[in-house]
């Protein structure tokens, strides 16, 4: 379970002071589907990156699983994502130089987890996204639907209890976009784990459970 209490989060921009979130207080269950929709600079990004201790509120509490993460000093809030959030983005965000079997397996190296059933695992995901034959490809040889289907992968490797997604299909056309979000669905739904996604694009709202608008300083169910 995530929640925020009394989240204030202010930005300095051009030495003006710009308020993103102004005392939210949010609720999100554990093993839901949740959307967040918005303009674009609404604080969108902002949300994910803060629920992620990428980022940290000027006030309020973000529990969670029942721990505290505005308490957590650097170095735990590294360790902390590193075992309990997947991340998926709009540009796949794949290391390079790293073949297909190397970018899902590093989430285990990271974790001191890379044990044959963990492997297998993993490699069963990379056969339910249709990619298990593209194990020796390195990045540049796949198609953009591949390399993010190669990144949802990834982010469920290491069995984490979140998945933060931002934009993850925002660089695809309209029908690899779909395909994506269904295939991200059904290992979503398999896992049991928390999705919370920033998208611009309305017409993925149906793949939610619960949809979110960041809209004037507020984050309002719709």
């Amino acid at each position: 379970m995530i929640i925020l209490k009394n989240i204030t989060k202010h930005y300095n921009e051009s030495h003006n002071e710009l308020t993103v979130f102004d005392d939210l207080s949010l609720t999100i269950n554990t093993a839901t589907k949740n959307i967040i929709i918005g303009s674009s600079g609404s604080g969108k990004s902002s949300f994910l990156n803060l629920i992620a201790a990428l980022d940290e509120p000027d006030s309020g509490e973000i529990i969670i699983d029942g721990i505290d993460i505005t308490k957590l000093n650097q170095n735990d809030k590294t360790i902390f994502r590193r075992k309990n959030i997947g991340f998926i983005f709009q540009f796949f965000n794949l290391i390079s130089t790293l073949s297909v079997r190397d970018n899902i397996l590093l989430p285990l190296e990271l974790n001191k987890k890379n044990t044959l059933d963990n492997q297998e695992y993993v490699f069963d995901l990379l056969d339910k996204v249709g990619l298990l034959s593209r194990l020796d490809s390195m990045p540049e040889n796949l198609s953009g639907g591949e390399q993010q289907r190669i990144a949802i992968v990834r982010a469920l490797a290491h069995k984490p209890t979140i998945i933060i997604a931002d934009e993850p299909t925002g660089n695809l056309d309209k029908e690899t976009a779909v395909l994506i979000m269904e295939i991200l669905e059904k290992l979503i739904n398999e896992s049991n784990v928390t999705l919370v996604m920033a998208t611009h694009d309305e017409g993925l709202i149906g793949f939610a459970d619960n949809v979110y608008e960041v809209k004037n300083r507020v984050m309002e169910k719709k």
